[in-house]
């Protein structure tokens, strides 16, 4: 198999970027503004091909006035918190605007550093480049949904990638396992589109207001992210307690820690409240403890409860593998959990991440920061 690669035309550039949504797009626009060669790579067809996939009622959770990629803001007829269909359309036009030009259906299975420079293989041919960009993130695939005794289930099990709407769930008794940002949207569609949500909650949870008298969190916390995380939680927990209200009443926990310390500590972002704890208050949607087993259309859960579902809808994440393919020590994915003006090990060998912190401020304003980070320190070298 490695002959049959190595023997594939080689194309060389100073930098080659792996992936084509928020990360990739920012670093190839960021790139092309310092004149810096580069090749960007896609597995898929398409750019944005994640927020394609996405179910129907997503939309951003931050304001869009934080979230623009570098050199192009949203539109001013878009509202604040744009919807899934709003970002793809912002990212093909950035894409055709900023003329970026993504090598699709090229998908890379190894990359590694040899004499000087990275050597990425692709299904397709080689690339060799003085600097390797992975613009994958931090959802590159849906985690394996496992769940004991799941083979008995006679209704339908899906991960929450492959949920679209819920449309087809009208009537139906539908658990929503987890209790982050998709699992609470995905709980509040299903709700509207007149099925009966019941969340499935393990872990403690954060829960913040997505606006505060009418200004995002997020912007809030940009103004206490210089302080240490614990002092900026202080600071913000009577604001959430006053408008979310004691969440442990509803029968959920929160961590002995607030969501910007849970950030540093973990990665995981604290959810954003878009409505859910009020549709839980109300009865809407109806909270549950951890799952234990399936038995049939049983679940039974580790208090001892046992309910009946017509279907069930697993919020349990992703995983970076799209990482797998990197020939690199261990300490350089430790480094990514830390933003990139904090890791010890940024560049070094040419090797590059944006996008893989989980920001407190925001994603795709962190992945900006992450670009133009990048592309004044690629500039900076000698070799240009």
């Amino acid at each position: 198999m490695c002959s049959i690669l190595y023997a594939m035309p080689v194309e060389e550039t100073q930098a080659l970027i792996i992936g084509a949504s928020c990360s990739g797009l920012a670093c190839a626009a960021a790139l092309g503004r310092k004149k810096i060669d580069y090749r960007i790579i896609e597995k898929q067809d398409r750019v944005a091909a994640p927020w394609s996939q996405h179910y129907e009622r997503l939309h951003l959770h931050t304001g869009k006035g934080i979230s623009n990629l570098p050199f192009k803001h949203f539109g001013k007829d878009i509202g604040r918190y744009p919807s899934r269909a709003q970002v793809i359309a912002y990212l093909e036009d950035y894409q055709r605007d900023l003329g970026i030009n993504p090598i699709f259906n090229t998908k890379a299975v190894s990359a590694r550093r040899s004499h000087g420079y990275w050597r990425t293989q692709t299904e397709t041919g080689t690339f060799r480049s003085n600097y390797l960009i992975m613009a994958t993130g931090p959802y590159g695939k849906p985690k394996e949904v496992s769940f004991k005794g799941m083979e008995t289930f006679p209704g339908q099990i899906l991960h929450s990638f492959q949920y679209k709407n819920g449309r087809n769930f009208k009537g139906q008794r539908v658990l929503v396992v987890g209790f982050g940002n998709s699992a609470c949207e995905i709980a509040i569609d299903l709700y509207e589109q007149g099925a009966f949500p019941v969340m499935s909650v393990r872990s403690p949870v954060n829960v913040i207001p997505r606006d505060v008298f009418g200004i995002p969190v997020l912007t809030l916390s940009r103004i206490l992210s210089p302080l240490p995380p614990h002092i900026a939680d202080l600071l913000g927990a009577p604001l959430a307690r006053l408008i979310v209200g004691d969440i442990s009443k509803l029968g959920l926990k929160k961590p002995p820690y607030g969501p910007i310390e849970q950030v540093h500590r973990n990665g995981n972002a604290p959810v954003l409240d878009i409505g859910t704890i009020e549709h839980i208050k109300k009865g809407r949607i109806q909270i549950l403890g951890e799952m234990d087993q399936i038995e049939g259309n049983e679940v039974q859960f580790m208090d001892g409860q046992r309910e009946a579902f017509d279907a069930i809808v697993a919020c349990i994440g992703y995983s970076r593998d799209d990482l797998a393919i990197l020939d690199i020590e261990k300490r350089r994915l430790d480094d990514l959990k830390f933003r990139a003006s904090k890791q010890q090990f940024f560049g070094e060998d040419g090797l590059y991440f944006c996008g893989f912190w989980i920001s407190p401020t925001g994603q795709i304003r962190e992945i900006k920061l992450d670009a133009l980070r990048i592309a004044r320190h690629l500039a900076a070298q000698d070799t240009f």
